[in-house]
């Protein structure tokens, strides 16, 4: 389907490769293992980018990725002082919110407005 018919329709869900990404990050929450498919497609893919939108989605969603484990890691060592349940808990609100800021942008096909950020 070319672009004029989805603008028309305005109800279809593209599968680029960002988006891929994006619900392979997103289904890891649950398996916890599918990240690290997500983080390999994003190197391998950041170069093949087609067009510009898709380069700054590569480079936002492996910022995410290591966000993700840097964050994880501290959290978990953090675990014996009990702060760690906020740090996890941050961590994870922080990546849910970055692949959903991701997916909706890759969806119009727009790029990150700071793809080199560390926070939302």
């Amino acid at each position: 389907m070319d672009d004029l018919d989805r603008s028309s329709t305005g109800s279809s869900f593209e599968f680029n490769h960002p988006t891929i990404i994006c619900l392979l990050y997103l289904a890891s929450c649950v398996t916890g293992v599918t990240a690290i498919v997500g983080i390999v497609l994003a190197y391998v893919w950041r170069g093949e980018a087609k067009a510009d939108w898709e380069a700054s989605h590569y480079q936002y969603l492996i910022n995410t990725f290591w966000i993700g484990l840097i964050g994880s890691i501290i959290g978990g060592l953090l675990l014996i002082v009990v702060i760690g349940l906020l740090v996890l808990a941050a961590v994870g609100v922080l990546v849910i919110v970055r692949c959903v800021m991701s997916l909706l942008n890759a969806q119009k096909h727009q790029p990150m407005p700071n793809p080199g950020s560390w926070t939302i």
